[in-house]
């Protein structure tokens, strides 16, 4: 097969429309096609981030478009990272390593040296691949945001490449997401868009059609594609918490929603579980009595510290280990657990000493260096591999790390109370592997565990997404076509 677009990019008319999730359908779609192609995503902002083969960093999001087109993820993938760690300012992170903290309007005006690595990244893969396919960022129909715009219509501009605009009908308001969208665009940037998508649709498609009439007639472009709500899909979120299966087990899972929360992906596998309750408990909500407690990572440990004193957790978590509970701690959650984290450079903010839970018997110094690596090895609780990936700004040392959780590389990693109550990790994809994640259950007193395989319902995801976006594939390649018949070409 010989797709017709060298590179295609899908924008969308709000945050959460599916961007994402059209672009891993379309390379998985492309892949089984036999066609090399490529995801790419100028700049992300998100708190939810891979370690790429290259030692770098990038958005999950594309990491999970990466394995949908068969590749090891890059960081000419997602060449501009935002990591957000206050309202006002973010990590910037260029071609995989920290470039500089930031607030908005110092980035907005980096964004012209911002778009230089955009560019490179882009031209590299579009050497190297059949066809790019690129993921935009929230809306191009944002106003505020067009000047130096890189990540999308700017973009699509400098490359000169069509766009398709997807809507997500199940949030309401889809004519007019699209048509208003189309309305703040320019007409340059208009004639670019090639069709719409509408996503998660739901219902009888003949009370639709009426309104996809309707829309091709005052846009006079096509509805390539009625994609449908698919339930129970397991891929890894870009930045939004993913609702928890609850009331499904009597094993209960707990956890804090920080502000700053990253990686929340960590806890795919548990909502997935038979016989586990996960709960994620935000700002103002009872704590609920739990058999684990999880401290997810953060990109502000010390403010999150903060906000678990103000929302009442440390009450909780002794009461949780009183009555016999364990505590499991990752990344910045890790952090948290010991008796101190201090930030002498500012790293996160102001610069300071914070005290932690009082947990685990360490103390972390947060460093200017970020760690970045995936890695191996065995639990030391039980006789069960591990696997995941490391992103930290911060070293814990300590007694507790005499009695390790984890042999990563032969070297210990993590740490364990003395009464194996609580357990810290720098590892993020605990739960991912089924092994590791029987024997963190086992770990946590849960009696009966058939761990479920998350990479099998990932992949089994991508399948379907991709089965029911063939539709859009065989559009785009008929409206191509079809455009180089009328121009006398050679389809």
């Amino acid at each position: 097969m010989r797709f017709p677009y060298s590179t295609l990019m899908v924008q969308g008319t709000t945050s959460d429309a599916g961007k994402s999730t059209v672009v891993a359908a379309l390379c998985r779609l492309l892949a089984r096609e036999g066609v090399r192609v490529v995801p790419f995503k100028p700049q992300n902002m998100a708190l939810n981030s891979a370690v790429t083969t290259d030692g770098g960093e990038i958005g999950r999001a594309q990491a999970l478009q990466a394995l949908a087109a068969g590749l090891e993820p890059h960081t000419d993938m997602n060449p501009v990272l935002l990591k957000p760690s206050s309202d006002t300012g973010a990590q910037v992170i260029v071609h995989g390593k920290v470039r500089a903290d930031m607030n908005a309007r110092d980035y907005h005006q980096y964004k012209t040296v911002a778009m230089q690595a955009v560019l490179e990244s882009y031209q590299r893969l579009s050497d190297t691949y059949e066809s790019v396919i690129v993921e935009g960022a929230g809306s191009p129909a944002e106003i505020n945001l067009r000047e130096r715009d890189i990540a999308n219509m700017g973009f699509a501009e400098a490359v000169d490449c069509p766009v398709i605009l997807v809507a997500d009908i199940d949030r309401g308001g889809v004519f007019a997401h699209i048509v208003g969208t189309l309305g703040c665009l320019s007409e340059s940037e208009r004639a670019r868009i090639v069709g719409f998508v509408i996503n998660r649709f739901r219902g009888d498609i003949s009370l639709l059609e009426p309104g996809l009439d309707w829309l091709e007639q005052q846009t006079g472009k096509p509805v390539l594609a009625v994609l449908p709500y698919l339930h129970g899909l397991f891929l890894d979120a870009e930045d939004a918490i993913q609702p928890a299966q609850v009331d499904k087990g009597t094993f209960r899972i707990v956890v804090p929603v920080l502000p700053r929360i990253s990686n929340h992906t960590d806890f795919d596998a548990l909502r997935a579980q038979p016989g586990v309750d996960l709960r994620f408990v935000g700002p103002g909500h009872a704590i609920p009595p739990a058999d684990l407690i999880v401290l997810p990572g953060s990109k502000n440990t010390r403010a999150d510290l903060a906000w678990l004193r103000e929302n009442g957790w440390p009450d909780a978590l002794r009461k949780h280990l009183r009555y016999g509970g364990k505590v499991i701690g990752i990344c910045g959650g890790y952090q948290m657990l010991g008796n101190t984290v201090t930030d002498p450079s500012g790293v996160e903010g102001a610069p300071g000493t914070s005290a932690g839970l009082g947990l685990l018997d360490i103390e972390t110094v947060l460093a200017t260096e970020k760690t970045l690596s995936r890695v191996s090895g065995q639990c030391a609780f039980d006789d069960a591999p591990v696997a995941g990936y490391e992103i930290h700004m911060g070293v814990s040392r300590g007694p507790a790390t005499a009695r390790p959780a984890f042999h990563v590389g032969g070297i210990a990693e993590g740490a364990r109370s003395v009464d194996d109550q609580v357990m810290g990790s720098y590892l993020h994809g605990l739960f991912d592997l089924p092994e590791t994640l029987g024997a963190l259950l086992r770990w946590a007193g849960m009696a009966e565990v058939e761990a479920v395989d998350l990479v099998r319902l990932r992949e089994q995801s991508l399948d379907r997404i991709a089965d029911a976006a063939a539709p859009l594939l065989s559009a785009l390649m008929e409206k191509r076509n079809r455009s180089r018949q009328q121009q006398g070409g050679v389809s």
